[in-house]
């Protein structure tokens, strides 16, 4: 048998010179659509299910949402393993599949699960978690001020700075690099994000007999447009729109709770509202000089981490173009 390849092979030397340039075409080709990765990714199927609530402990938090999220989960097809945590205002449940089962099948399996699950008013419903894997984190990035050391910042300074910094992150930096192609979400780190603070009056409240319900209430349906549909004038018909979504402080402050002896109570008589930050529970440093906002990448299930990381890189590039001087 052997002889005879050889034989053959002497015999038409074109063919097999054009067979191994072929082999060689093809094998360039398959190097060029091949996965490169740090490590194999061994990650089962798998979701998380998030439901946040905050200010209810543990205990609440694994009866009035962990359970009844489980309970709706269990049975599903391919379902392999169900674990959870409850902690202080979380509730997370893992949700593994058999290998096989296709990722946004699960995802769509679970979803209709969790429609049917009846939860306390006022919390949010829950939320699955990005199409990722424990190895799809491939990129990290800081967003800092050039030249400014926060270490000798006053604290003052340092919170209005980061809020600025978190607010740049999370309102231009973040929206662009997910739409990268192969990124499946982007968390922000560090820095504070910005809230609209109103706070209370106990004495206020008192004076005009008023509850926490009611302020939160008005504030609720006074901060939103509406539409009135149409009127017809003659051949034009014309658009009737309420617009009533607050935009900075002072129109926050206009909003009215309840009247008085025909006298209108606003918010400003019962509160002070002010720009400040949520309670954060973590910070980022970088390069020794104080803080910064951090950003993490998470590269879409099966897909390509060097190109993904690439195409990061390449966006930021162009986004540093968009962002105000010194950032």
């Amino acid at each position: 048998m052997l002889n005879w390849l050889i034989d053959v092979s002497l015999r038409h030397r074109a063919l097999v010179i054009l067979t191994a340039a072929l082999f060689a075409v093809v094998g360039v080709f398959s190097l060029q659509q091949l996965d490169i990765d740090a490590f194999p990714d061994t990650t089962p199927v798998q979701i998380q299910i998030n439901t946040v609530a905050p200010s209810l402990a543990s205990e609440e938090i694994e009866r009035q949402f962990t359970f009844p999220v489980e309970q709706a989960i269990s049975g599903l097809p391919g379902l392999h393993e169900l674990r959870s945590i409850s902690k202080f205002g979380l509730s997370q449940v893992v949700v593994i599949f058999d290998d096989g089962i296709d990722i946004y099948f699960a995802r769509q399996l679970i979803n209709e699960r969790l429609s049917t699950v009846e939860l306390p008013d006022g919390i949010s419903r829950p939320q699955m978690g990005p199409v990722s894997t424990g190895l799809g984190e491939v990129f990290h990035y800081v967003l800092v001020y050039d030249g400014v050391d926060f270490s000798e910042a006053s604290q003052a300074e340092r919170i209005k700075r980061m809020t600025e910094l978190r607010t740049i992150h999370d309102w231009v930096v973040k929206p662009q690099l997910r739409s990268v192609r192969g990124v499946a979400e982007v968390n922000s780190w560090g820095g504070y994000e910005k809230q609209y603070q109103i706070r209370l009056d106990p004495e206020g409240l008192f004076k005009y007999g008023l509850t926490f319900e009611q302020v939160s209430d008005a504030i609720e349906t006074n901060n939103e447009n509406v539409g009135g549909g149409t009127v017809t004038d003659g051949s034009q018909m014309l658009l009737v729109h309420g617009i009533g979504r607050t935009v900075n402080i002072k129109e926050i402050e206009d909003i009215v709770i309840t009247s008085k002896d025909g006298v209108p109570v606003r918010i400003r008589d019962v509160a002070d509202v002010m720009i400040g930050h949520e309670i954060r529970r973590g910070a980022v440093t970088a390069n020794g000089r104080g803080e910064a906002v951090l950003g993490l990448g998470f590269m879409l299930m099966g897909e390509n981490s060097h190109d993904v990381t690439w195409a990061i890189k390449e966006k930021i590039e162009g986004i540093q173009e968009s962002l105000p001087a010194g950032v």
